[in-house]
């Protein structure tokens, strides 16, 4: 009797540590599955809340994935099919809507006129006024200056109407291999389609600079969000092609407007170099754009060309060859 309890002590207390040594695994497995899987929810969530399966089958973001956080912001593109629906080839990608947070601007939000300025900058530094300027900006998930300290150029286009220079300065940039972003407005899109197609299908970011290229200080966050949309939902439709870059008329902002354009998901560029290339009734040659612009290069430079000067077109080649020759590596936005 004594031998069968012994055994069935031995049985039970045997049995008892293969259930707590099973019980501990599982438990340790199961906390370790669960993180994972809520993970995993977590993450498919945020995809579900932030982006869509168009039609096409492309991943195409809403708005509220075109965010200014430290994630990067990219273009989109529609399926590569080589349709005639669009002008590049590419499927069209699906309109949208923006939002307008607090479109009777309820808060209070100055809208005073902010006139961006730049200074001139000298001896490879960036002025202080873009230095300055970059600190509001910040605020409001906008850019003039990238701050990195790293000897990099944004090289940028601002495009209003076309006359014979852009396909000269897209063969140079071409050969250089060196990206761009040209600014548009909707007039300008619709009167050079195979110009527009042809910057995005080389690579080259395609910004939004309005429909009607207003003055945003004056005019209702409502009518900035349909300024913005209208442009954005015409390069979706007719290009398979959306930006997050946008550029404000003339530099003429507030900051409502500021704050209109980051709830809208768009990112605000500005600029820290630039000079009058946009007076095409004075110009004064290649030599003198070489050295205008070489002049005031500085690190986290975000450059500003106009696309309608023959100067630029005729010396972009010698600007990049120097740049080059400096140390600077020229980024997309």
């Amino acid at each position: 009797m004594k031998k069968i309890i012994s055994i069935i002590l031995t049985v039970s207390l045997c049995f008892c540590f293969t259930a707590c040594g099973k019980e501990g695994n599982n438990g340790a497995t199961s906390s370790f599955s669960t993180d994972a899987q809520t993970s995993t929810e977590t993450v498919v969530e945020t995809t579900e809340k932030t982006s869509t399966e168009s039609t096409t089958g492309e991943s195409t973001p809403v708005p509220s994935q075109m965010d200014n956080s430290t994630k990067p912001l990219t273009a989109v593109y529609g399926k590569r099919t080589g349709t005639d629906k669009t002008y590049t080839g590419l499927e069209p990608l699906r309109e949208i809507k923006l939002p307008v947070v607090d479109p009777q601007n309820v808060r209070k939000l100055d809208e005073t006129e902010i006139q961006h300025s730049f200074g001139v900058s000298k001896n490879g530094e960036p002025h202080e006024i873009s230095v300055n300027n970059q600190k509001l900006y910040e605020k409001y998930g906008a850019m003039c200056l990238d701050t990195s300290g790293e000897k990099v150029i944004y090289l940028t286009f601002d495009c209003g109407y076309e006359n014979g220079c852009t396909e000269k300065i897209l063969d140079t940039l071409k050969e250089k291999k060196v990206p761009a972003a040209f600014f548009v407005t909707l007039p300008h899109v619709k009167s050079c389609p195979e110009l527009i197609a042809r910057m995005i299908n080389e690579g080259h970011t395609v910004g939004n600079h309005s429909v009607n290229h207003p003055n945003f200080s004056e005019i209702s966050r409502t009518q900035m969000a349909e300024e913005i949309e209208g442009l954005d939902n015409y390069l979706r439709v007719n290009f398979g092609y959306s930006s997050p870059f946008f550029r404000f008329p003339e530099g003429a902002c507030s900051e409502s407007a500021l704050d209109l354009v980051q709830n809208a998901r768009f990112k605000s560029v500005f600029w820290s170099s630039a000079y009058a290339d946009w007076d095409v009734s004075n110009p004064k040659g290649k030599q003198y754009a070489f050295d205008t612009v070489t002049s005031r290069l500085h690190p986290g430079c975000v450059l500003l060309l106009h696309a309608v000067s023959p100067d630029n077109a005729e010396a972009l080649g010698d600007i990049i060859d120097y740049a080059h020759s400096q140390g600077y590596v020229f980024k997309s936005l």
